[in-house]
């Protein structure tokens, strides 16, 4: 079998302008009106995790500083869900809601790598 490659996505909120100027703001993102956007994804594949607690599905995104990070995104009327930390040996992470509410990430890059505490 052939593993499906994942194609798109969508960050769901009550408020597309409030949404399209957060991800701007914080993640450089242009939106058309409609909402459509196109991220940029690294080269080769997509990493991720198969868990299972808690269930939820939680979207990264690679930042060369998180604590910067989670500054502009509290300024851009997010919340910090939790502060930098390190999973040694493996990744830097932050957690943060955007304004909608949606649980979202932050890992911590050297280029187009993960830094590895």
């Amino acid at each position: 079998m052939t593993p499906a490659p994942i194609v798109f996505f969508d960050i769901a909120g009550p408020d597309l302008g409030l949404q399209r100027k957060f991800y701007r703001d914080v993640f450089g993102w242009e939106s058309a009106p409609t909402g459509r956007v196109a991220a940029p994804v690294p080269p080769g594949q997509l990493p991720g995790f198969l868990r299972t607690d808690p269930a939820a599905v939680v979207l990264y995104f690679g930042v060369p500083d998180v604590t910067a990070t989670l500054e502009k995104i509290a300024a851009a009327g997010g919340a910090i869900a939790a502060p930098r930390f390190e999973v040694t040996g493996v990744v830097v992470l932050g957690l943060f809601n955007d304004p909608a509410g949606n649980h979202l990430g932050l890992v911590e890059m050297a280029g187009d790598t993960a830094k590895i505490p």
